[in-house]
């Protein structure tokens, strides 16, 4: 019953986003349906979404190789610093090349030189991509490392040369990795609203931000957010329809081998060359820039500000870690313990809210409570279950993995004393899932801390955040404002990349 009820808090309020769309009778639905607008938002969401894989996979998968397969020294350095730019999130990207480029910029500042400041498309495509690619990067660099070398030494064995080897035979295997990265940033960009409005890119989310808060036109924004579920619902089951059927595991007997590593050669300096392009426009020009204008326009008195954001940011993130830890228990505990289809729908209705976009989120359950509970509406409680329901995928996977090393014998010989279920639970399963429970809430609360969208629609009005005050002084132009939240925001994002980080590291 737990679990169905945790279900049940993801989906109603996206029922009430399908309801609020039909309130208007027919002839305005189509209308708004079958705007010319509509059309523009699809192409530039697409347009956006599509480039970024396309300059995601150009980064990521040089990048991949050349940290597991080439001879270049100091790989894990190297891959520590492919995936560092997650820390940087694309709200904080987008502030740091607005604050980089431009007439008012670090590099006009410093050099007096004035480059053209990005904006449009190209901008929203630079920042998102920055900071975007590590998830292909984590992905073909763990199918790179697993992938049977065999296949590679038999076809070099027949005659092909390294380089149709690599084309003919590593890169299809490479498939469900790239299918599974292309999908988190396909989601991802549908539902960003950071990054496309500071560089005023408009797509589907910025849209919709800009109906409901503007022109508070709330119906339109309704159908705005279907019509964006719609592209997420389709990019999950074109993913599901092109992993089924794929199979690259070994059938025949025989030893795994680790792959060669093969000498670079001549390719040595250009391999340096990309890695630290990358790393200079993914790392320490974001870094740089946030430094620059803490140092130029630093003022003790924002000290108090940046207090009371970390404070309000801290406010809602921590007990949103708490109660999605909490909610993620008894899912992960149907999903392992009592395997069925019941039991996976349940689970799946659950990752329902992360894949939803999270200003589509946001608006449902605005639409939810004001009918259902209207006490609740712009209250830090609602916030609170914004964000649990929100990242509530994120927890249940820790929650699972421990589960699964907690033996069902322990709770069967507790309940043989006299304990009943619950208490034979708390008793024997639940301290053992005490190590998933920590990086459960840590996951959701470093997400939390720099979740944007969703604050903006439900924070109670006049309520400030790290990540808020980020945008609205970006949006300002007033870098040095901005400057000590961003650094603040990358300090707690760094924490949570080092938790990815070392969670990947010692599963080698």
């Amino acid at each position: 019953m737990p679990a169905i009820l945790v279900g049940i808090s993801v989906l109603v309020p996206l029922l009430y986003l399908l309801l609020r769309a039909f309130e208007a009778d027919s002839e305005l639905s189509m209308e708004l349906v079958f705007r010319y607008r509509n059309l523009e938002l699809l192409y530039n969401t697409l347009l956006l979404a599509l480039s970024t894989l396309l300059a995601g996979t150009l980064i990521a998968l040089p990048m991949a190789w050349i940290t597991t397969r080439s001879d270049i020294p100091g790989r894990k350095i190297l891959t520590l610093l492919g995936v560092l730019p997650l820390a940087i999130p694309g709200y904080v990207m987008a502030y740091a090349l607005l604050g980089f480029t431009g007439a008012n910029g670090t590099v006009a500042m410093l050099f007096g030189i004035d480059l053209p400041r990005l904006s449009g498309f190209s901008g929203a495509l630079t920042a998102i991509s920055l900071y975007t690619f590590p998830y292909l990067y984590l992905n073909f660099r763990s199918a790179l490392a697993g992938l049977d070398p065999s296949l590679e030494e038999v076809s070099r064995s027949l005659g092909y040369r390294p380089r149709v080897v690599f084309f003919r035979v590593v890169l299809p295997q490479l498939r469900p990795a790239y299918y599974a990265g292309a999908l988190i940033i396909f989601l991802y960009v549908l539902g960003d609203f950071g990054a496309v409005s500071l560089m005023r890119f408009e797509t589907f989310s910025y849209a919709i931000y800009l109906q409901y808060a503007a022109s508070y036109d709330r119906v339109y924004a309704a159908w705005l957010a279907l019509m964006l579920l719609t592209l997420t619902s389709t990019a999950l089951v074109v993913e599901y329809r092109l992993l089924r059927g794929l199979f690259f595991h070994r059938i025949g007997s025989g030893n795994e081998k680790r792959a060669n590593i093969i000498p670079l050669g001549h390719w040595k300096w250009p391999a340096y060359i990309f890695v630290t392009i990358l790393v200079l426009l993914s790392i320490f020009l974001p870094l740089s820039t946030i430094l620059y204008w803490m140092i130029e326009a630093f003022d003790a008195g924002q000290l108090a500000g940046l207090r009371q954001a970390l404070s309000g940011s801290a406010m809602a993130s921590a007990p949103a870690a708490l109660l999605a830890s909490a909610l993620a228990v008894p899912l992960a505990y149907i999903g392992v313990r009592h395997p069925s289809r019941l039991t996976r729908g349940i689970e799946r209705i659950a990752y329902l809210g992360y894949a939803t976009p999270p200003l589509a989120f946001a608006l449902s359950l605005i639409f939810f409570t004001l009918n259902a509970a209207p006490i609740l509406y712009q209250t830090l409680s609602l916030l609170i279950v914004a964000y649990a329901l929100h990242f509530l995928a994120e927890a249940i996977g820790p929650v699972r993995s421990s589960l699964y090393q907690a033996s069902p014998r322990l709770e069967e010989a507790a309940r043989s004393l006299g304990y009943g279920r619950l208490k034979a639970f708390f008793l024997a399963t639940f301290p053992i899932m005490r190590n998933g429970l920590i990086v459960s809430a840590a996951f959701v609360f470093m997400s939390a801390m720099k979740e944007l969208p969703i604050t903006f629609l439900l924070a109670p009005v006049g309520y400030e955040t790290l990540a808020v005050n980020v945008w609205s002084y970006t949006a300002e132009a007033m870098f040095a404002q901005a400057a000590p939240y961003a650094l603040v925001i990358l300090l707690f994002s760094t924490l949570f990349v080092g938790l990815l980080f070392a969670k990947e590291w010692t599963s080698r």
